[in-house]
């Protein structure tokens, strides 16, 4: 029977971590919060263990109620390369989506439009910019993976 690495172990929990993430919860502790409100009362240091806290999920992305300052940043190793799209609103009501390249590149602006077509302005760009990067890292990869195999002599 052969012996089992312990890092392979590790290795194999961390991605199955990453591959289904547990929602974000909030644990309140309601006696904490009635304590805290009236402090005049005495709080019990040892808590029933019949009684459970209050859990409320929250979701990992808090939505977005005005598109004003919606924001979304496009893949990519390097910060000076990477896409932003950010929605304003002008003085006039209607919402620009303004587009740059980098963190010192001048906005590429977009607009006029309604709320809910500058979000799914700055969605579907986003989306469209993650599906071209995992082809292009993944193009890459295939070659790097031929190289590989034509520099053992194998091809």
């Amino acid at each position: 029977m052969s012996e089992i690495d312990p890092t392979d172990h590790a290795l194999a929990t961390i991605a199955s971590i990453l591959e289904h993430p547990e929602p974000v919860l909030v644990v309140r502790d309601a006696e904490t919060e009635t304590a805290a409100a009236d402090e005049d009362s005495v709080v019990d240091e040892h808590p029933v263990a019949d009684e459970h806290p209050v859990v409320e999920e929250q979701p990992l992305v808090p939505e977005h109620t005005d598109a004003d300052g919606y924001s979304k940043v496009g893949p990519g190793p390097m910060v000076a390369i990477r896409l932003k799209w950010t929605v304003h609103r002008g003085d006039d009501g209607q919402y620009y989506v303004h587009e740059t390249i980098g963190e010192q590149s001048a906005p590429v602006i977009s607009g006029p439009m309604t709320s809910d077509a500058a979000v799914h302005f700055v969605d579907t760009h986003e989306d469209e910019a993650h599906r071209r990067f995992e082809l292009l890292r993944s193009e890459i990869a295939g070659r790097s993976s031929l190289a590989e195999f034509e520099r053992k002599g194998e091809a």
